[in-house]
Protein backbone atom coordinates (compact mmCIF):
# COMPACT_ATOMS: atom_id res chain seq x y z
CA UNK A 1 0.00 0.00 0.00
CA UNK A 2 1.12 3.60 -0.55
CA UNK A 3 0.62 4.58 3.11
CA UNK A 4 2.71 7.59 4.21
CA UNK A 5 4.22 7.52 6.75
CA UNK A 6 4.96 3.82 6.44
CA UNK A 7 3.36 1.84 9.27
CA UNK A 8 5.27 -0.46 11.57
CA UNK A 9 3.26 -3.47 10.39
CA UNK A 10 0.57 -3.67 7.72
CA UNK A 11 -0.89 -7.00 6.57
CA UNK A 12 -3.53 -6.87 3.86
CA UNK A 13 -5.31 -9.71 2.07
CA UNK A 14 -5.33 -8.79 -1.63
CA UNK A 15 -7.64 -11.62 -2.65
CA UNK A 16 -10.20 -11.09 0.09
CA UNK A 17 -13.50 -9.26 -0.46
CA UNK A 18 -13.33 -5.57 0.34
CA UNK A 19 -15.41 -3.84 2.99
CA UNK A 20 -17.83 -1.44 1.33
CA UNK A 21 -19.08 1.68 3.10
CA UNK A 22 -22.43 3.21 2.26
CA UNK A 23 -25.27 5.42 3.45
CA UNK A 24 -26.24 2.85 6.09
CA UNK A 25 -22.74 2.56 7.59
CA UNK A 26 -22.83 3.41 11.31
CA UNK A 27 -20.13 4.35 13.79
CA UNK A 28 -19.66 3.60 17.47
CA UNK A 29 -17.39 5.71 19.68
CA UNK A 30 -16.15 4.17 22.90
CA UNK A 31 -15.44 6.36 25.94
CA UNK A 32 -12.68 8.85 25.24
CA UNK A 33 -12.94 8.59 21.44
CA UNK A 34 -15.91 10.86 20.86
CA UNK A 35 -13.78 13.69 19.47
CA UNK A 36 -12.14 11.42 16.90
CA UNK A 37 -15.55 10.05 15.91
CA UNK A 38 -16.78 13.59 15.34
CA UNK A 39 -13.75 14.34 13.17
CA UNK A 40 -14.32 11.18 11.11
CA UNK A 41 -17.97 12.02 10.53
CA UNK A 42 -17.13 15.55 9.42
CA UNK A 43 -14.22 14.71 7.13
CA UNK A 44 -15.37 11.41 5.65
CA UNK A 45 -18.96 12.61 5.61
CA UNK A 46 -18.00 15.60 3.47
CA UNK A 47 -16.06 13.42 1.01
CA UNK A 48 -18.51 10.51 0.76
CA UNK A 49 -21.88 12.12 1.44
CA UNK A 50 -22.53 9.51 4.15
CA UNK A 51 -23.57 10.60 7.66
CA UNK A 52 -21.92 7.72 9.58
CA UNK A 53 -24.54 8.04 12.33
CA UNK A 54 -23.99 6.71 15.83
CA UNK A 55 -25.12 3.08 16.07
CA UNK A 56 -28.37 2.44 17.90
CA UNK A 57 -28.09 1.62 21.62
CA UNK A 58 -26.90 -1.97 21.98
CA UNK A 59 -25.85 -2.20 18.33
CA UNK A 60 -22.22 -2.92 17.49
CA UNK A 61 -21.68 -0.33 14.77
CA UNK A 62 -19.76 -0.74 11.53
CA UNK A 63 -16.81 1.56 12.36
CA UNK A 64 -15.90 1.02 16.01
CA UNK A 65 -13.49 3.24 17.96
CA UNK A 66 -12.07 2.35 21.37
CA UNK A 67 -9.20 2.99 23.77
CA UNK A 68 -6.92 0.06 24.58
CA UNK A 69 -4.77 0.15 27.73
CA UNK A 70 -2.45 -2.41 26.13
CA UNK A 71 -1.25 0.16 23.58
CA UNK A 72 1.12 3.06 24.24
CA UNK A 73 -0.31 6.57 24.01
CA UNK A 74 0.04 7.25 20.28
CA UNK A 75 -0.05 3.64 19.12
CA UNK A 76 -3.06 2.26 17.28
CA UNK A 77 -4.36 -0.99 15.83
CA UNK A 78 -6.64 -0.93 12.79
CA UNK A 79 -8.49 -4.14 11.84
CA UNK A 80 -10.67 -4.24 8.71
CA UNK A 81 -12.78 -7.33 8.18
CA UNK A 82 -16.12 -8.43 6.85
CA UNK A 83 -17.95 -7.27 9.97
CA UNK A 84 -16.57 -3.75 9.89
CA UNK A 85 -13.67 -1.65 11.17
CA UNK A 86 -12.08 -1.94 14.62
CA UNK A 87 -9.84 1.01 15.49
CA UNK A 88 -8.17 1.06 18.91
CA UNK A 89 -5.56 3.40 20.31
CA UNK A 90 -3.60 3.86 23.49
CA UNK A 91 -5.16 7.32 23.76
CA UNK A 92 -7.46 9.53 21.73
CA UNK A 93 -4.34 10.64 19.84
CA UNK A 94 -3.56 7.05 18.89
CA UNK A 95 -7.12 6.55 17.66
CA UNK A 96 -6.82 9.77 15.66
CA UNK A 97 -3.62 8.64 13.91
CA UNK A 98 -5.35 5.38 13.08
CA UNK A 99 -8.23 7.37 11.62
CA UNK A 100 -5.73 9.13 9.35
CA UNK A 101 -4.57 5.74 8.09
CA UNK A 102 -8.19 4.71 7.52
CA UNK A 103 -8.71 7.83 5.44
CA UNK A 104 -5.63 7.09 3.32
CA UNK A 105 -6.90 3.57 2.65
CA UNK A 106 -10.15 4.96 1.25
CA UNK A 107 -8.25 6.66 -1.58
CA UNK A 108 -7.46 10.24 -2.62
CA UNK A 109 -11.06 11.31 -2.98
CA UNK A 110 -11.50 10.82 0.78
CA UNK A 111 -9.67 14.17 1.08
CA UNK A 112 -12.23 16.13 -0.91
CA UNK A 113 -14.80 18.45 0.63
CA UNK A 114 -17.77 17.21 -1.39
CA UNK A 115 -18.63 13.82 -2.88
CA UNK A 116 -17.81 13.13 -6.51
CA UNK A 117 -20.33 11.18 -8.61
CA UNK A 118 -19.92 7.46 -9.12
CA UNK A 119 -17.43 6.84 -6.34
CA UNK A 120 -17.43 3.49 -4.52
CA UNK A 121 -15.96 3.53 -1.03
CA UNK A 122 -14.16 0.33 -0.11
CA UNK A 123 -11.46 -0.77 2.33
CA UNK A 124 -9.07 -3.72 2.00
CA UNK A 125 -9.28 -6.46 4.61
CA UNK A 126 -6.22 -6.42 6.83
CA UNK A 127 -4.49 -5.28 10.00
CA UNK A 128 -2.28 -2.26 10.70
CA UNK A 129 -0.27 -2.09 13.95
CA UNK A 130 1.52 1.21 14.25
CA UNK A 131 3.02 3.86 16.48
CA UNK A 132 5.53 6.72 16.22
CA UNK A 133 9.27 6.66 16.73
CA UNK A 134 9.35 10.16 18.28
CA UNK A 135 6.99 12.16 20.45
CA UNK A 136 7.98 15.50 18.85
CA UNK A 137 7.18 15.46 15.13
CA UNK A 138 6.99 19.05 14.11
CA UNK A 139 7.08 21.84 11.60
CA UNK A 140 8.17 25.41 12.29
CA UNK A 141 6.17 27.96 10.30
CA UNK A 142 7.51 31.51 10.14
CA UNK A 143 4.50 33.84 10.07
CA UNK A 144 6.58 36.86 11.08
CA UNK A 145 8.47 37.53 7.82
CA UNK A 146 5.36 36.96 5.71
CA UNK A 147 2.07 36.84 7.56
CA UNK A 148 -0.14 33.82 6.95
CA UNK A 149 -3.82 34.59 7.62
CA UNK A 150 -5.60 32.47 10.21
CA UNK A 151 -7.35 30.24 7.66
CA UNK A 152 -3.98 29.30 6.21
CA UNK A 153 -2.67 28.31 9.64
CA UNK A 154 -5.75 26.14 10.26
CA UNK A 155 -5.18 24.53 6.87
CA UNK A 156 -1.58 23.73 7.78
CA UNK A 157 -2.72 22.13 11.01
CA UNK A 158 -4.87 19.80 8.91
CA UNK A 159 -1.93 19.08 6.60
CA UNK A 160 0.33 18.27 9.56
CA UNK A 161 -2.30 15.98 11.06
CA UNK A 162 -2.79 14.20 7.74
CA UNK A 163 0.90 13.27 7.90
CA UNK A 164 0.81 12.30 11.61
CA UNK A 165 2.88 15.32 12.61
CA UNK A 166 1.95 16.63 16.04
CA UNK A 167 3.76 19.94 16.68
CA UNK A 168 3.25 23.30 14.98
CA UNK A 169 5.96 25.76 16.06
CA UNK A 170 4.68 29.26 15.24
CA UNK A 171 7.42 31.87 14.82
CA UNK A 172 5.31 34.87 15.85
CA UNK A 173 7.79 37.75 16.15
CA UNK A 174 10.88 39.01 14.35
CA UNK A 175 12.52 42.16 13.04
CA UNK A 176 10.02 42.23 10.17
CA UNK A 177 6.78 41.86 12.10
CA UNK A 178 4.94 41.11 15.36
CA UNK A 179 1.97 38.81 14.81
CA UNK A 180 0.13 38.25 18.13
CA UNK A 181 -2.13 40.70 19.96
CA UNK A 182 -0.87 41.71 23.42
CA UNK A 183 -3.56 43.81 25.05
CA UNK A 184 -1.38 45.59 27.57
CA UNK A 185 0.98 46.63 24.76
CA UNK A 186 -1.31 47.44 21.81
CA UNK A 187 1.38 49.16 19.70
CA UNK A 188 3.08 45.78 19.20
CA UNK A 189 0.45 45.08 16.56
CA UNK A 190 -0.73 48.61 15.76
CA UNK A 191 2.84 49.53 14.75
CA UNK A 192 4.92 46.36 14.93
CA UNK A 193 2.70 44.25 12.67
CA UNK A 194 3.26 46.43 9.57
CA UNK A 195 6.19 47.29 7.35
CA UNK A 196 6.09 49.74 4.44
CA UNK A 197 7.61 47.41 1.84
CA UNK A 198 9.51 44.13 1.44
CA UNK A 199 12.65 43.07 -0.34
CA UNK A 200 11.69 40.98 -3.41
CA UNK A 201 14.07 38.04 -3.30
CA UNK A 202 17.21 37.54 -1.24
CA UNK A 203 18.73 40.59 0.47
CA UNK A 204 21.22 40.87 -2.42
CA UNK A 205 18.34 41.47 -4.82
CA UNK A 206 17.88 45.07 -6.03
CA UNK A 207 14.11 44.52 -6.31
CA UNK A 208 11.41 45.66 -3.89
CA UNK A 209 7.73 44.96 -3.42
CA UNK A 210 6.41 48.38 -2.50
CA UNK A 211 3.09 47.08 -1.12
CA UNK A 212 2.86 47.51 2.68
CA UNK A 213 2.80 44.11 4.34
CA UNK A 214 1.40 43.00 7.68
CA UNK A 215 -1.30 41.48 9.79
CA UNK A 216 -1.67 39.79 13.15
CA UNK A 217 -3.73 37.25 15.05
CA UNK A 218 -6.14 38.53 17.66
CA UNK A 219 -6.14 36.70 20.96
CA UNK A 220 -9.36 34.96 19.96
CA UNK A 221 -7.70 33.92 16.68
CA UNK A 222 -4.92 32.30 18.71
CA UNK A 223 -7.42 30.57 20.99
CA UNK A 224 -9.18 29.22 17.91
CA UNK A 225 -5.90 28.01 16.37
CA UNK A 226 -4.87 26.27 19.61
CA UNK A 227 -8.28 24.64 20.06
CA UNK A 228 -8.45 23.55 16.41
CA UNK A 229 -5.00 22.01 16.71
CA UNK A 230 -5.86 20.25 19.98
CA UNK A 231 -8.88 18.62 18.33
CA UNK A 232 -6.40 17.16 15.84
CA UNK A 233 -3.83 16.22 18.51
CA UNK A 234 -1.37 18.86 17.34
CA UNK A 235 0.43 21.02 19.92
CA UNK A 236 1.11 24.65 19.04
CA UNK A 237 4.42 25.99 20.39
CA UNK A 238 4.58 29.81 20.30
CA UNK A 239 7.85 31.67 19.74
CA UNK A 240 8.52 35.19 21.00
CA UNK A 241 12.10 36.17 20.12
CA UNK A 242 14.41 37.64 22.78
CA UNK A 243 16.83 39.40 22.92
CA UNK A 244 17.60 39.57 19.18
CA UNK A 245 15.27 39.65 16.17
CA UNK A 246 13.35 42.37 18.02
CA UNK A 247 13.27 45.43 15.75
CA UNK A 248 9.49 45.25 15.23
CA UNK A 249 8.97 45.42 19.01
CA UNK A 250 11.49 48.27 19.33
CA UNK A 251 9.76 50.16 16.52
CA UNK A 252 6.54 49.94 18.51
CA UNK A 253 8.13 50.77 21.89
CA UNK A 254 11.48 52.56 21.35
CA UNK A 255 12.37 52.35 25.06
CA UNK A 256 12.97 48.61 24.59
CA UNK A 257 16.11 49.33 22.54
CA UNK A 258 19.59 50.55 23.39
CA UNK A 259 18.66 54.21 23.43
CA UNK A 260 22.11 55.43 24.49
CA UNK A 261 23.66 54.28 21.19
CA UNK A 262 20.73 54.30 18.73
CA UNK A 263 17.92 56.76 18.01
CA UNK A 264 15.34 54.03 18.48
CA UNK A 265 12.47 56.50 18.06
CA UNK A 266 13.47 56.75 14.39
CA UNK A 267 13.30 52.99 13.80
CA UNK A 268 10.52 51.33 11.85
CA UNK A 269 9.65 47.72 11.33
CA UNK A 270 12.50 46.33 9.23
CA UNK A 271 11.75 45.98 5.51
CA UNK A 272 14.83 43.89 4.67
CA UNK A 273 15.97 40.33 5.36
CA UNK A 274 18.89 39.14 7.42
CA UNK A 275 19.71 39.89 11.07
CA UNK A 276 19.07 43.38 12.43
CA UNK A 277 21.61 44.98 14.78
CA UNK A 278 18.73 46.42 16.84
CA UNK A 279 18.40 44.21 19.92
CA UNK A 280 16.72 44.57 23.30
CA UNK A 281 18.36 46.60 26.04
CA UNK A 282 19.44 44.51 29.06
CA UNK A 283 17.31 46.40 31.59
CA UNK A 284 14.85 45.46 34.29
CA UNK A 285 12.20 47.49 32.48
CA UNK A 286 12.62 45.32 29.38
CA UNK A 287 12.30 42.16 31.48
CA UNK A 288 9.09 43.48 33.03
CA UNK A 289 7.73 44.35 29.56
CA UNK A 290 8.34 40.85 28.22
CA UNK A 291 7.04 39.20 31.38
CA UNK A 292 3.78 40.98 30.59
CA UNK A 293 3.93 39.64 27.04
CA UNK A 294 4.50 36.10 28.27
CA UNK A 295 1.76 36.37 30.90
CA UNK A 296 -0.79 36.98 28.16
CA UNK A 297 0.81 34.35 25.95
CA UNK A 298 0.54 31.64 28.63
CA UNK A 299 -3.18 32.31 28.92
CA UNK A 300 -3.56 31.81 25.16
CA UNK A 301 -1.49 28.60 25.10
CA UNK A 302 -2.65 26.48 28.08
CA UNK A 303 -0.03 24.21 29.64
CA UNK A 304 -2.00 21.04 28.92
CA UNK A 305 -1.76 21.63 25.17
CA UNK A 306 1.48 23.63 24.98
CA UNK A 307 3.94 23.01 27.84
CA UNK A 308 6.84 24.48 25.84
CA UNK A 309 7.38 28.17 25.08
CA UNK A 310 10.04 29.09 22.54
CA UNK A 311 12.05 32.25 23.26
CA UNK A 312 14.28 32.27 20.16
CA UNK A 313 17.63 33.38 21.61
CA UNK A 314 19.34 33.09 18.23
CA UNK A 315 21.39 35.43 16.06
CA UNK A 316 21.75 38.22 18.63
CA UNK A 317 24.34 40.75 17.39
CA UNK A 318 26.40 42.18 20.25
CA UNK A 319 27.63 45.45 18.65
CA UNK A 320 25.09 47.69 20.39
CA UNK A 321 25.77 46.10 23.79
CA UNK A 322 29.50 46.60 23.28
CA UNK A 323 28.92 50.30 22.49
CA UNK A 324 26.30 50.88 25.19
CA UNK A 325 27.49 52.29 28.51
CA UNK A 326 24.27 51.05 30.10
CA UNK A 327 24.81 47.50 28.81
CA UNK A 328 28.43 47.47 29.95
CA UNK A 329 27.40 48.70 33.39
CA UNK A 330 24.84 45.90 33.49
CA UNK A 331 27.54 43.32 32.67
CA UNK A 332 29.67 44.61 35.57
CA UNK A 333 26.71 44.81 37.95
CA UNK A 334 25.68 41.22 37.26
CA UNK A 335 29.24 39.89 37.13
CA UNK A 336 28.71 38.43 33.68
CA UNK A 337 31.23 37.09 31.19
CA UNK A 338 30.89 39.80 28.57
CA UNK A 339 28.14 40.14 26.00
CA UNK A 340 27.62 36.38 25.60
CA UNK A 341 26.92 36.27 29.33
CA UNK A 342 24.35 39.04 28.85
CA UNK A 343 22.52 36.99 26.25
CA UNK A 344 22.58 34.00 28.60
CA UNK A 345 21.26 36.23 31.41
CA UNK A 346 18.18 37.04 29.31
CA UNK A 347 17.49 33.37 28.62
CA UNK A 348 18.15 32.21 32.18
CA UNK A 349 15.74 34.82 33.51
CA UNK A 350 12.89 33.56 31.35
CA UNK A 351 13.81 29.95 32.00
CA UNK A 352 13.24 30.56 35.73
CA UNK A 353 10.19 32.71 35.10
CA UNK A 354 8.52 30.09 32.90
CA UNK A 355 9.47 27.21 35.21
CA UNK A 356 7.79 28.98 38.12
CA UNK A 357 4.59 28.90 36.06
CA UNK A 358 4.84 25.24 35.10
CA UNK A 359 6.23 25.78 31.61
CA UNK A 360 9.41 24.75 29.83
CA UNK A 361 11.64 27.06 27.84
CA UNK A 362 13.01 25.98 24.50
CA UNK A 363 15.32 28.05 22.30
CA UNK A 364 17.63 27.87 19.31
CA UNK A 365 21.07 26.42 19.97
CA UNK A 366 22.64 29.86 20.54
CA UNK A 367 21.16 29.66 24.04
CA UNK A 368 24.12 27.36 24.77
CA UNK A 369 26.41 30.40 24.51
CA UNK A 370 27.30 31.75 27.92
CA UNK A 371 25.89 28.67 29.67
CA UNK A 372 22.60 26.83 29.20
CA UNK A 373 19.70 27.57 31.53
CA UNK A 374 19.06 24.55 33.79
CA UNK A 375 15.64 23.56 32.53
CA UNK A 376 15.96 24.65 28.93
CA UNK A 377 15.51 22.46 25.85
CA UNK A 378 17.37 23.17 22.62
CA UNK A 379 16.26 23.43 18.99
CA UNK A 380 19.48 22.40 17.24
CA UNK A 381 19.55 24.27 13.92
CA UNK A 382 23.24 24.97 13.26
CA UNK A 383 23.94 21.36 12.43
CA UNK A 384 23.94 18.62 15.04
CA UNK A 385 26.69 19.98 17.31
CA UNK A 386 24.50 22.07 19.60
CA UNK A 387 22.01 19.27 20.01
CA UNK A 388 24.74 16.76 20.74
CA UNK A 389 26.32 19.02 23.38
CA UNK A 390 22.96 19.70 25.01
CA UNK A 391 21.87 16.04 25.01
CA UNK A 392 25.18 14.85 26.46
CA UNK A 393 24.72 17.45 29.22
CA UNK A 394 21.27 16.03 30.01
CA UNK A 395 19.09 18.59 28.21
CA UNK A 396 16.21 17.69 25.91
CA UNK A 397 16.74 18.40 22.22
CA UNK A 398 14.67 18.85 19.07
CA UNK A 399 16.83 18.21 16.01
CA UNK A 400 16.28 20.60 13.09
CA UNK A 401 19.68 21.04 11.38
CA UNK A 402 19.47 23.52 8.54
CA UNK A 403 21.62 21.35 6.26
CA UNK A 404 18.90 18.68 6.28
CA UNK A 405 15.42 19.96 7.15
CA UNK A 406 15.18 23.66 6.34
CA UNK A 407 12.37 23.53 3.80
CA UNK A 408 12.97 27.08 2.58
CA UNK A 409 16.18 25.72 1.03
CA UNK A 410 16.14 24.90 -2.67
CA UNK A 411 14.93 21.51 -3.92
CA UNK A 412 17.18 21.31 -6.99
CA UNK A 413 20.25 23.02 -8.42
CA UNK A 414 18.61 24.15 -11.66
CA UNK A 415 17.90 27.79 -12.54
CA UNK A 416 14.12 27.34 -12.40
CA UNK A 417 13.79 27.04 -8.61
CA UNK A 418 11.87 30.12 -7.39
CA UNK A 419 14.18 32.47 -5.44
CA UNK A 420 16.57 29.60 -4.60
CA UNK A 421 17.97 29.71 -1.07
CA UNK A 422 20.64 27.71 0.74
CA UNK A 423 21.54 24.07 0.27
CA UNK A 424 20.08 21.76 -2.35
CA UNK A 425 17.95 19.30 -0.43
CA UNK A 426 15.94 16.92 -2.57
CA UNK A 427 13.08 14.70 -1.52
CA UNK A 428 15.56 11.82 -1.22
CA UNK A 429 17.91 13.96 0.90
CA UNK A 430 15.17 14.70 3.41
CA UNK A 431 14.19 11.04 3.44
CA UNK A 432 17.74 10.17 4.53
CA UNK A 433 17.75 12.64 7.43
CA UNK A 434 18.52 10.95 10.75
CA UNK A 435 17.45 12.81 13.93
CA UNK A 436 19.72 10.84 16.31
CA UNK A 437 23.44 11.14 15.49
CA UNK A 438 25.24 7.80 15.89
CA UNK A 439 27.84 9.46 18.13
CA UNK A 440 25.32 9.98 20.94
CA UNK A 441 25.45 7.69 23.92
CA UNK A 442 22.22 5.78 24.65
CA UNK A 443 21.58 8.02 27.66
CA UNK A 444 22.02 11.16 25.58
CA UNK A 445 19.96 9.77 22.69
CA UNK A 446 17.01 9.45 25.09
CA UNK A 447 17.05 13.26 25.34
CA UNK A 448 16.25 13.65 21.61
CA UNK A 449 12.54 14.43 21.81
CA UNK A 450 12.27 14.25 18.05
CA UNK A 451 12.73 16.60 15.14
CA UNK A 452 11.05 19.31 13.16
CA UNK A 453 11.30 20.75 9.68
CA UNK A 454 11.63 24.54 9.59
CA UNK A 455 10.19 26.82 6.92
CA UNK A 456 11.30 30.45 6.97
CA UNK A 457 9.33 32.85 4.79
CA UNK A 458 11.60 35.72 3.72
CA UNK A 459 11.21 34.72 0.06
CA UNK A 460 8.08 32.60 0.56
CA UNK A 461 5.49 35.30 0.23
CA UNK A 462 2.16 33.45 0.14
CA UNK A 463 0.42 30.13 0.75
CA UNK A 464 1.25 28.70 -2.66
CA UNK A 465 4.95 29.38 -2.13
CA UNK A 466 4.81 27.80 1.34
CA UNK A 467 3.15 24.74 -0.21
CA UNK A 468 5.82 24.56 -2.90
CA UNK A 469 8.65 24.60 -0.38
CA UNK A 470 6.98 22.25 2.11
CA UNK A 471 5.71 19.54 -0.20
CA UNK A 472 6.52 16.86 -1.08
CA UNK A 473 9.50 17.06 1.30
CA UNK A 474 7.33 17.36 4.40
CA UNK A 475 5.87 13.93 3.57
CA UNK A 476 9.39 12.46 3.56
CA UNK A 477 10.16 14.19 6.84
CA UNK A 478 6.94 12.83 8.35
CA UNK A 479 8.02 9.28 7.55
CA UNK A 480 11.46 9.88 9.07
CA UNK A 481 10.05 10.99 12.42
CA UNK A 482 7.13 8.53 12.56
CA UNK A 483 8.46 5.29 11.10
CA UNK A 484 11.32 3.15 12.35
CA UNK A 485 13.49 3.34 9.27
CA UNK A 486 16.90 1.71 8.80
CA UNK A 487 20.03 3.81 9.00
CA UNK A 488 20.19 6.48 6.26
CA UNK A 489 22.55 4.57 3.94
CA UNK A 490 20.08 1.66 3.85
CA UNK A 491 16.90 3.65 3.28
CA UNK A 492 15.14 2.94 0.01
CA UNK A 493 14.44 6.45 -1.26
CA UNK A 494 13.33 5.10 -4.65
CA UNK A 495 10.65 2.95 -3.00
CA UNK A 496 9.49 5.97 -1.02
CA UNK A 497 9.26 8.05 -4.17
CA UNK A 498 7.24 5.27 -5.79
CA UNK A 499 4.78 5.43 -2.90
CA UNK A 500 4.65 9.19 -3.35
CA UNK A 501 3.03 8.61 -6.75
CA UNK A 502 -0.15 7.68 -4.90
CA UNK A 503 0.34 10.38 -2.28
CA UNK A 504 0.48 13.16 -4.87
CA UNK A 505 -3.16 12.38 -5.67
CA UNK A 506 -4.03 12.98 -2.00
CA UNK A 507 -2.17 16.29 -2.06
CA UNK A 508 -4.04 17.22 -5.25
CA UNK A 509 -7.36 16.51 -3.54
CA UNK A 510 -6.26 18.67 -0.61
CA UNK A 511 -5.35 21.53 -2.94
CA UNK A 512 -1.66 21.53 -2.04
CA UNK A 513 0.45 23.49 -4.53
CA UNK A 514 3.46 21.15 -4.22
CA UNK A 515 6.59 21.04 -6.33
CA UNK A 516 5.98 18.55 -9.17
CA UNK A 517 8.52 15.70 -9.37
CA UNK A 518 9.77 17.01 -12.73
CA UNK A 519 10.38 20.54 -11.47
CA UNK A 520 8.39 23.74 -11.05
CA UNK A 521 5.60 24.64 -13.40
CA UNK A 522 6.02 27.97 -15.23
CA UNK A 523 3.73 29.79 -12.78
CA UNK A 524 5.77 28.54 -9.82
CA UNK A 525 9.02 30.10 -11.06
CA UNK A 526 10.30 33.58 -10.22
CA UNK A 527 12.61 34.44 -13.15
CA UNK A 528 15.01 37.28 -12.57
CA UNK A 529 14.63 37.36 -8.77
CA UNK A 530 17.87 36.64 -6.96
CA UNK A 531 18.25 33.92 -4.37
CA UNK A 532 21.26 32.78 -2.37
CA UNK A 533 23.94 31.82 -3.08
CA UNK A 534 24.22 33.96 -6.20
CA UNK A 535 26.95 33.96 -8.81
CA UNK A 536 30.27 34.91 -7.24
CA UNK A 537 29.04 34.38 -3.69
CA UNK A 538 30.83 31.70 -1.65
CA UNK A 539 28.87 28.58 -0.77
CA UNK A 540 26.94 28.51 2.50
CA UNK A 541 28.82 26.77 5.29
Amino acid sequence: MDLIPEPRRADFRPGAPRLRLGPATTSAAGPGTEGVAGWLRRELGAATGFAFPEAAPGARGDVRLALDAGLAGEEYRLVIAGDGVELAGGSAAGVFWGAQTLRQLLGPDAYRRAPLPGRVWELPHGVVDDGPRFGWRGMMLDVARHFMPKDGVLRYIDLLAAHKLNVLHLHLTDDQGWRVEIKRHPRLTEVGAWRPRSRWGHRASPLWNETPHGGHYTQDDIREIVAYAAQRHVRVVPEIDVPGHSQAAIAAYPELGNTDVVDTAALGVWDDWGVSENVLAPSEAVLRFYEGVFEELLELFPAEVSPFVHVGGDECPKAQWRASAAAQARIRELGLDGEDGLQSWFIRHFDRWLAERGRRLIGWDEILEGGLAPGAAVSSWRGYAGGVAAAEAGHDVVMCPQEHVYLDHRQAAGPDEPMPIGYVRTLADVYRFEPVPPTLSPEAAAHVLGAQANLWTEVTENQSRVDYQAFPRLAAFAEVVWSRLPEPAKRDAEAFEARMAGHYARLDALGVDYRPPGGPSPRQRRPGVRGRPIEGEPPIV
